[in-house]
């Protein structure tokens, strides 16, 4: 069925080519319009050529019987082809079977067409299995439809409808062996004359050949190889049933007259639809017995009878029943009872009718009520039905509905007459990558749940494309799902990012990555591994290509056992990559060179041998490097095939594919001229299109890409500095998207533009703006029908070009390489600097953005934090006696490397501004937190007092120190809380967590040059003022992080640089994360260890004891087990000797300090010096 658009005057033609040919006997034209200046007329002239039509007709109890010449009919190659029409949904058409588990079947299944077939199984019985295919939708719709099955060996495609799938035939052989013969239209058990296996098809079948064989034609001629079972007439007889069609769901209606006031009612009738809602039937009955009302509500059959003072009565069945098929309803009522029937399962009759009569009614409404209705003839508390129906039944008389047609009964409107226009809109299924199709009598809509897509017909991946992609979106290391070819056909695939270094690495498992030991194989006997990564071929090739860098370290462990055989030998080990060749050199070596590394370096054991495994020696050795070339990776079998020997033995271990770097992602181009361009193939898509890419520009305006053809066409393009359009035309008129900016998008900075059409709806993204969408009509074509080439950064008039970059540019998620195209291409440039602008701010705590030609990088040196974005923070664990100390007098080597910060080299004038930062977490009080030394015995310490609060000292001379307290909770609670002490000038702020304070020193004040700054335990002479030195007798027990003075990360130095670094480091410092501590890890600091390998020591002569000795696993296991209780007892032991020698402390400063002194000192330490200094104190 399709629409067509007729002429809008008099005399003018319009024609139509079919894109498919038509066969039919009668041509039905359907007017669908008025002519809205006059009545309705059409005239159609239709062109053709004559048609052999040979025809039976089974009536679900006949059959015709195809038998062989020999017992069994073996068969390499079968072409089966046939047309068919029913109004029954199910219905076996052909059927044959061999006594050794070879079998074939098309059934029909409730509308659709189930294909079994297998050769030689016998495990797989006709009645057991499922079927191989299924194809079709509502093809029991009374029209013609075409059946093609091709077979060679197990290759086969299935043709419905022009819907064609491929598949793989299950079974042993290639030939299908059929014994005695093949059954049509239904499978007689040949015991038993007119006793069939299952139901038989109920229609006709039309020019019904089997490997060229025209059987009805030999059934017609009564050829002895047909034998006929039941009537089989040779013309298809048209039954005399009208289905009607409901289309508009707030319009249609139809209205049956029934007989009123009859003791009792019945309504009988068939219906089938998508939709979950709709009203099927109203009626007001009489003598004011109520209304009756079937409804179809969420799928469920809900009959109501509302009385007009009494409840009602409801009567629930079926469910589902939006599936579009054929559902009989019947509705009884005599003698006080009431019955709802369905699909002959009659439903609970209602329970309290017994004492309300009920009458018939004189109206009948199916599937709607009239606008006009003024009175309660009709109720409909839901929507208007949208679906057919058919074989209506009122009072047990059949009402005839081309009688309705010709006005002469009841009335109607908006219905299609003898005709069911149903339609299947999800076949094809247009949900992409596995998405499941729901429909509605008008839409289709796609569930996305579970197939890692996303969109409107499940297009869009929700996975980036590399891991570069997840470090630009600000990612840390993990596990991640990487979608290469993004809405391509290529599923995502698990992959590791290390989002911790430089160079982003991707990491793809494989299933044996430790080593494994190999003995007994031989060039009789080889030994063969097969490596699964997780993902097809296809995803890794993928992956691979859009790194700009991959590798798989490989080892081979041996003794007398030879790997490659050099120089001259066949190869004894060789292995295979992405394609099936052999591949007969090792890591290290490069394609083509039958060597190991070792024999490129000319270091191998045996100079007369290219690896060290071919010396055939009785000690261990091994061959270790790495795999880079990209066109040979992965590596997905290894083969080895001398370890038969004596003494022989092997084992090898190959690695995970590593890969980094993003080919595509920071791929760019600048044009600079309005009349320059890159030009491509013609875009082609299927259902779907999608664009996308990241811009930048100066300029007023400017097309992005552009692709012509006849009628279609769609052009991208910044039509102002702060607009962009989409347009396009899919055969159905031009529309365009626009998306309004409420920045300008010319302002040099990266933007991002993606557009999509599909067949639900056309879009447009920009950036994160609200996207701009429209739903697609029903009129255009579904694929984009283009002609000239793909034009990048202008147009084919060279006019209304772009200035400015683009990159990433995807087409369906096909990755464009621009910066190739444009070193053959005047007026464009490869590369787009100035990424820094846009990305700088994702470098993150002082962090500095540097550009790189493919992307940017951030530089941490001037922070406390590293990784990829300077949001690490670097943190270390402190015990009571733990000291860094960083030097700040002299020039010191680390100034040759620039990897470290210049800006502290010279100190020897008072910066006029200063910034202290960190944070910290301890559970002692008090203790002094950081300690910085200036010239002239000048000091600022930070420090926590005895009740936990924060105190700032800040001597400025001998005659003047300056004492803030802070008025906070206990800091020494073990959680983490950050300071920040900030001097510009005589200004003064100190941030503690949330509070702020300020101060100002007086103009006249002389700041110090800095000498050293200390964290932990001041363990130097330096003359510590004695309220400081009290702070620091026990030093700093708990966790400090992300330290910094201007310009100088003291801890980072320590941790990071402290061979080159003018820092100093007693006891121990052990790194740490803060922020992922516990508060037992708080109260055991002091009794932090550091494990050791263990694995212990291995014997260079034998590498492989460890890995393939279950013994020695399990001596080792026994000692790990020993080791670990004895490190829990020292752990215990030092801890309680720890508190003790605390307890012992504590009581020394008692003495010191007697509870007779004021309150208001004991709780700031109380360690005011009653020297003659000046010393100002703030409470804050």
């Amino acid at each position: 069925m399709k629409t067509f658009v007729g002429n809008m005057n008099s005399d003018s033609v319009v024609h139509h080519k079919l894109l498919h040919s038509v066969r039919a006997r009668f041509v039905r034209f359907v007017p669908l319009e008025w002519n809205p200046n006059g009545k309705i007329g059409m005239r159609v002239e239709a062109y053709g050529c004559s048609y052999r039509s040979d025809v039976a007709d089974f009536d679900g109890r006949s059959s015709l019987l195809y038998r062989f010449n020999q017992k069994t009919m073996s068969t390499l190659k079968d072409v089966i082809s046939l047309k068919f029409k029913s109004m029954q949904g199910d219905g076996v058409l052909f059927h044959g079977e061999g006594q050794r588990g070879d079998h074939i079947t098309l059934e029909l299944q409730k509308g659709r067409l189930a294909l079994y077939l297998n050769l030689d199984d016998s495990k797989a019985r006709f009645s057991s299995t499922v079927p191989l295919v299924i194809l079709g939708s509502l093809l029991d719709d009374q029209h013609w439809h075409s059946v093609l099955l091709e077979r060679v060996g197990k290759q086969a495609n299935f043709t419905v409808d022009m819907n064609t799938q491929h598949f793989r035939i299950k079974g042993d052989t290639d030939s299908l062996d059929i014994d005695y013969e093949l059954s049509f239209g239904g499978i007689p058990v040949p015991s038993k004359p007119g006793t069939f296996l299952k139901k038989n098809f109920h229609g006709c079948i039309e020019n019904l050949y089997y490997n060229g064989v025209n059987i009805i034609d030999l059934a017609k001629r009564r050829k002895h190889q047909i034998y006929s079972v039941g009537n089989v007439t040779f013309s298809c007889s048209e039954p005399q049933i009208v289905p009607i069609t409901f289309v508009n769901s707030r319009s249609s209606y139809l209205m049956l007259p029934g007989t009123p006031q009859i003791d009792g009612l019945s309504v009988s009738f068939q219906f089938r639809t998508w939709n979950e809602d709709g009203l099927l039937l109203s009626t007001e009955l009489s003598e004011g017995s109520g209304t009756l009302l079937l409804i179809l509500e969420g799928g469920i059959l809900r009959l109501l009878i509302k009385k007009v003072a009494r409840h009602g009565t409801e009567i629930l069945t079926g469910s589902g029943l939006n599936d579009g098929l054929w559902h009989s309803v019947s509705i009884n009522a005599r003698r006080n009872r009431v019955t709802l029937t369905l699909d002959n399962d009659a439903a609970s009759p209602a329970p309290d009718t017994s004492r309300i009569q009920i009458y018939s009614g004189k109206s009948y409404y199916f599937g709607g009520c009239p606008d006009n209705l003024t009175d309660s003839q009709c109720l409909n508390p839901i929507k208007a039905f949208q679906g057919c129906m058919r074989l209506i039944f009122i009072d047990n008389q059949p009402k005839d509905l081309i009688s309705v047609q010709q006005g002469s009964l009841g009335s109607f409107s908006d219905l299609h007459i003898d005709l069911c226009s149903i339609k299947d809109r999800c076949l094809p299924n247009y949900c992409e990558h596995g998405g499941q199709c729901d429909q509605t009598w008008t839409t289709f809509y796609c569930n996305c749940s579970d197939t890692g897509y996303t969109g409107a017909t499940c297009h869009d991946s929700i996975y980036e494309q590399s891991c570069e992609v997840y470090r630009h979106r600000g990612h840390t290391a993990g596990f991640f799902y990487v979608d290469s070819d993004g809405s391509g056909p290529l599923g995502p695939l698990q992959v590791y990012c290390n989002i911790t270094e430089d160079k982003i690495w991707m990491t793809v498992q494989h299933n044996n990555t430790e080593l494994t030991r190999v003995q007994g194989s031989s060039p009789e006997n080889p030994y063969s591994m097969t490596l699964n990564y997780g993902g097809s071929m296809e995803q890794l090739e993928a992956l691979i290509d859009g790194s700009e860098y991959c590798e798989q370290e490989v080892m081979y462990h041996c003794r007398r056992s030879h790997l490659l055989n050099t120089p001259d030998g066949a190869p004894f080990t060789w292995w295979i990559g992405r394609s099936t060749e052999r591949h007969p050199y090792w890591g290290g070596s490069v394609p083509g060179v039958q060597q190991c590394g070792c024999g490129l370096e000319e270091s191998c054991l045996d100079s007369r041998h290219f690896c060290n495994c071919d010396a055939d020696t009785d000690e261990w050795a091994n061959d270790t490097g790495l795999f880079s070339f990209k066109d040979h990776l992965p590596v997905t079998q290894i083969i080895i095939m001398d370890t038969n020997r004596t003494k022989s033995e092997a084992a090898w271990r190959i690695g995970p594919l590593r890969c980094y770097g993003d080919r595509h992602f920071w791929n760019a181009v600048s044009f600079s001229t309005e009349a320059s361009y890159l030009h491509f193939p013609t875009f082609h898509s299927e259902f779907s299109a999608d664009i996308s890419f990241f811009f930048k520009t100066t300029a007023l305006s400017g097309v992005f890409l552009e692709n012509l053809g006849i009628k279609d066409f769609f052009r991208l393009e910044m039509s102002s500095p702060s607009e962009v359009t989409f347009a396009i035309d899919v055969g159905n008129g031009p529309i365009e998207l626009l998306v309004q900016s409420p920045y300008p998008l010319n302002d040099n900075q990266w933007h991002y533009i993606r557009a999509e059409t599909n067949l639900k709806e056309t879009s447009l993204q920009v950036d994160n703006l609200p996207q701009s969408m429209r739903e697609a009509s029903e009129g255009g074509h579904f694929r984009l029908q283009l002609n000239s080439q793909l034009f990048v950064g202008g147009t084919s008039s060279r006019q209304k070009g772009f200035l400015g970059c683009i990159r990433s540019l995807l087409l369906n998620g096909h990755k464009v390489d621009l910066e190739e195209r444009a070193k053959v291409t005047s007026g464009v440039r490869p590369g787009c600097p100035g990424h820094c602008s846009s990305y700088g701010s994702n470098c993150h705590n002082g962090g500095k953005c540097v550009e790189k030609h493919s992307g940017y990088s951030c530089d941490c040196t001037n922070s406390p934090y590293e990784g990829p974005f300077c949001r690490k923070e670097i943190s270390a664990l402190f015990d009571s006696g733990t000291s860094v100390t960083y030097m700040f007098q002299e020039p010191y080597p680390v100034t040759k490397n620039t990897s470290l910060s210049s800006s502290a080299i010279y100190t020897d004038t008072a910066p006029s501004k200063e910034t202290v930062m960190l944070s910290f977490m301890t559970a002692q009080a008090p203790t002094l937190l950081l300690y910085l030394n200036f010239s002239s015995q000048n000091f600022l310490a930070i420090l926590l007092s005895r009740n936990g609060s924060l105190q700032v000292r800040y001597r400025l001379s001998k005659d003047e120190s300056h004492v803030f307290n802070m008025n906070t909770e206990n800091l020494a609670n073990r959680r983490m809380h950050q300071v920040k002490i900030s001097r510009d000038g005589p200004e003064l702020s100190i941030q503690m967590d949330q509070q702020l304070f300020s101060y100002n020193f007086s103009p006249e004040v002389e700041f110090r040059t800095l000498r050293s700054l200390v964290l932990g335990k001041v363990t130097e002479t330096l003359d510590l003022d004695p309220d400081v030195a009290r702070a620091n007798t026990l030093g700093f027990v708990g966790c400090l992080s992300s330290v910094q003075y201007n310009h100088i990360a003291p801890l980072k130095a320590a941790l990071r640089h402290a061979s080159i670094a003018p820092v100093t480091v007693q006891k121990t410092l052990t790194e740490s994360s803060c922020g992922s501590m516990v508060d037992s890890d708080v109260n055991a600091v002091t009794t932090v260890h550091s494990l050791s390998d263990s694995f212990g020591k291995t014997d260079d002569h034998e590498p492989l004891q460890n890995a393939v000795r279950s013994d020695s696993a399990v001596i080792g296991g026994v000692i790990a087990v020993v080791t670990f209780i004895t490190f829990c007892v020292i752990g215990i032991m030092t801890r309680f000797l720890y508190q003790h020698k605390q307890s012992h402390r504590t009581n020394q400063m008692k003495k010191e300090y007697p509870e007779n002194l004021d309150s208001s000192f004991r709780n700031e330490i109380d360690l005011q010096n009653t020297a003659t200094e000046c010393k100002r104190e703030y409470f804050i």
